[in-house]
């Protein structure tokens, strides 16, 4: 498994510790007002966990880059025009080669 789905899958079981912790300390009179120390936490939490997201995929290389949809193909010149190739070309079919139940080859 690669770290960023290990840091991905992660989510969610850090805010529930986040909240566990915290309702402890306000239980044992550590910290008061549970809700005003949740929330900033909270911010600082996601925001360190999507950071160490973008550092893993950055790491591993997550997403090759793709070449421009409109590249004919790799080894193509730039504004090196296609030409087709003999017996490539796409022809209308002739009227002979369709069967329509007997009418001789009329549609």
């Amino acid at each position: 498994m690669n770290r960023y789905i290990l840091i991905h899958r992660l989510r969610a079981p850090a805010v529930l510790l986040l909240i566990g912790v915290l309702a402890l300390m306000d239980q044992t009179g550590l910290i008061s007002h549970f809700w005003g120390w949740f929330w900033p936490l909270l911010m600082i939490l996601i925001g360190a966990l999507l950071l160490a997201e973008r550092a893993a995929l950055a790491a591993e290389d997550y997403y090759p880059p793709q070449p421009y949809p409109g590249t004919p193909y790799p080894g193509a010149q730039p504004g090196m025009a296609q030409v087709a190739q003999p017996g490539t070309a796409i022809v209308p079919a002739g009227s002979g080669d369709f069967h329509n139940g007997g009418n001789g080859g009329q549609l």
